[in-house]
């Protein structure tokens, strides 16, 4: 699955426990990265300051869904059941 252009759920619902540039203590979950642009898109994406955790996320249909809200909703679950 490619990832659906201007959806960002991944740079939103996670929380992120890595610094990333500018966010030295990471992101909380269903905070936007700050990296994120006002078109959901990731701005350092092609950067090799792109923390790993972001790096490893591969979109599939399993956990992103059909919408940017199945994906929000299905990544903060995982989010809660993972970081409890």
């Amino acid at each position: 699955m490619e990832c659906r252009i201007g959806c960002g759920a991944c740079c939103i619902a996670p929380t992120i426990n890595a610094p990333l540039p500018g966010m030295p203590n990471g992101k909380p979950a269903m905070i936007r990265c700050i990296h994120l642009s006002d078109e959901n898109q990731c701005r350092i994406f092609e950067s090799p300051d792109r923390p790993d955790f972001c790096a490893r996320f591969k979109a599939e249909p399993s956990i992103c869904g059909d919408t940017m809200d199945d994906a929000i909703e299905r990544i903060k679950w995982l989010d809660e059941e993972t970081n409890n």
